[in-house]
């Protein structure tokens, strides 16, 4: 049939207005798909250096989720690592981002959709459930936990799977250097360097994103300030006054606004941030401020190239080493003793699995079919059925009780480093503007000095309990 001329065209439209269905066909909207409406996930690519695909396990996801839901069309937008944390956050206060964005863009609570309901009503995807949020391991997510809930006390995000992170190590530079694996303790640690140096390695793979600052800084000071956990917990997963597994974001900010918690006079703070230097100096990449940071490992490139004997990797990097020729290996974090800091008291380096590994929420701007097929996504995506195939090939741990940890992860999942996270965490505080940037370059470069990094510490740390304790609307005197 020969195609009516384009201006008749538009007068049958203009004729028709008030058919919906005519006028969305007109506008374009929805062209050749019927009532298929499309969504975009955007986020990091947490698996490998691929600036388009999260890789073939995640594309074989959506492939199924949209032969499940043939309505729905799911695109992806990688981010660089380095930026996404700024893209997503100002797409968010803009009103422009994506129906799905990963949840570590700083944000305000009504900038995202509350999940409440939809959590407490079945996934359609996992046969026999009435509520979504029994599906998963109230241990990581559910009401057990204090960190999953946003500053208002609502869900806002859903995890695929949960989060570990470690050591990799070169198995062939350990044995070339003579260096015994795991490295149990601080000292051996750093006593390991020298000599994988004189190997011809750069000890400790590292780059200048956040991570591998983050992530040390993290679990240095969850063993140093293991010591304050009962005096600073104030506050349970609620923020209602009581006890708390994990020292609650509300616990945190009172010992920090009541100053209890001085980065400028709390011992631990200094010697922490000494024995991080201690470690960046001995043991880091020569010159890790000038490589970018990257994907799957910190100082990945260096890593896998077999220039660097050990990185700190999630259990998702684990892929990323199927091609290279030496063997690999795990362990965890060593731990700081007393014959290594003076105010250490034992407490073993910790921690854990968490949620948050790969976790997505919807910005508030989605509306309508877009939010319902935004809804479905999260559904499946953290089911079993939805979820477990991409697990098991991109080095998963589940989220969800009935789920399977991915082959090869044992080095990770064992002993105090995983099965029990630490109790003091999150001290790594920075206001909102700052998120994602690394905030120690000065002092571990040496152009600052710890007086004036004790300082910053206290005036970020002080900004950005006061940015939480507005969000959440904390009426108590001591947020004020």
């Amino acid at each position: 049939m020969a195609r009516p001329h384009r201006a008749a065209r538009a007068l049958s439209c203009i004729a028709l207005a008030g058919l919906l269905a005519l006028t969305a066909a007109c506008n374009g909207s929805g062209a050749g798909s019927g009532d298929q409406v499309t969504i975009t996930i955007a986020g990091p690519n947490q698996w490998n250096s691929d600036p388009k695909s999260f890789g073939p396990a995640w594309e074989d996801l959506v492939k199924r989720f949209e032969e499940k839901e043939p309505g729905i069309k799911v695109e992806t937008t990688v981010l660089p690592i380095p930026d996404f944390v700024q893209t997503l956050s100002t797409q968010l206060t803009a009103g422009t981002a994506p129906e799905l964005v990963f949840n570590q863009a700083p944000h305000q609570p009504d900038q995202v959709v509350a999940l409440d309901d939809y959590l407490a009503k079945p996934n359609p995807y996992v046969p026999g459930n009435q509520h979504w949020i029994d599906i998963f391991n109230p241990d990581q997510f559910g009401p057990k936990s204090g960190k999953v809930r946003n500053a208002a006390g609502h869900y806002e995000w859903v995890p695929f799977n949960l989060v570990t992170i470690g050591l990799y190590y070169n198995v062939d530079a350990f044995a070339k250097a003579g260096v015994q694996a795991p490295l149990t303790t601080y000292g051996d640690f750093l006593a390991a360097c020298p000599k994988l140096k004189a190997a011809g390695y750069a000890p400790l793979a590292m780059d200048n994103g956040w991570l591998g600052q983050g992530w040390t800084y993290n679990v240095v000071m969850g063993m140093l300030m293991d010591k304050y956990y009962t005096k600073w917990n104030q506050f349970d997963a609620d923020g209602k006054p009581g006890k708390a597994a994990q020292l609650t974001a509300k616990s945190v900010a009172h010992a920090i606004l009541t100053g209890e918690l001085d980065p400028t006079s709390t011992p631990e703070v200094a010697e922490g941030l000494r024995l991080i230097k201690k470690l960046f100096d001995a043991c880091a990449t020569p010159n890790w401020s000038g490589i970018a940071g990257g994907a799957s490992f910190v100082g990945g490139n260096d890593f896998v190239g077999g220039k660097a004997a050990i990185a700190w990797g999630t259990n998702f990097a684990d892929s990323s080493l199927d091609q290279v020729t030496w063997k690999h290996s795990t362990m965890p974090f060593p731990t700081i003793t007393a014959a290594d800091s003076s105010v250490s008291d034992g407490t073993p380096a910790r921690f854990g699995a968490e949620a948050g590994g790969t976790s997505y929420m919807i910005p508030s701007t989605t509306k309508g079919k877009q939010l319902d097929a935004a809804v479905k996504f999260l559904q499946f995506a953290s089911s079993t059925q939805g979820g477990q195939a991409w697990l098991d090939k991109s080095g998963g741990i589940p989220a969800t009780k009935d789920g399977k940890a991915a082959p090869g992860l044992q080095g990770l999942m064992s002993g105090e480093w995983f099965n029990h996270p630490p109790r003091v965490m999150g001290l790594d505080l920075r206001p909102k503007a700052l998120a994602g940037k690394p905030v120690y370059d000065g002092y571990l470069l040496g152009t600052k000095s710890e007086s004036e990094t004790m300082q910053k510490l206290k005036e970020d740390w002080t900004a950005a309990v006061k940015e939480q304790a507005k969000d959440a609307g904390w009426t108590e005197a001591w947020a004020k």
